[in-house]
């Protein structure tokens, strides 16, 4: 176990040798929690990058996923044959 000083801003540094066992960096993100015994708990956050799809997006992928003629009709023909 390591003491650490609050800053007086509230701020708090974790020791370098805490933050390479466990392989976080200085840009991670990070979720704050306390505990019913008065401790606080910091856990890696989860953070993906999201894209909203606009009208035109989504048009492109329904372009891009359409069936061939012969890939539809061996689609039929397999669904044929499965009845």
């Amino acid at each position: 176990m390591e003491v650490i000083k609050l800053g007086k801003t509230g701020q708090v540094s974790i020791p370098k040798a805490i933050l390479n066992r466990l392989g976080l960096d200085g840009e991670t993100m990070l979720l704050v929690e306390t505990t019913a015994d008065g401790g606080i708990l910091l856990r890696p956050a989860g953070v993906y990058p999201i894209e909203i799809y606009t009208d035109e997006r989504i048009e492109e992928f329904q372009i891009a996923d359409r069936l061939t003629d012969e890939e539809a009709k061996q689609l039929q023909r397999q669904l044929q044959d499965a009845e």
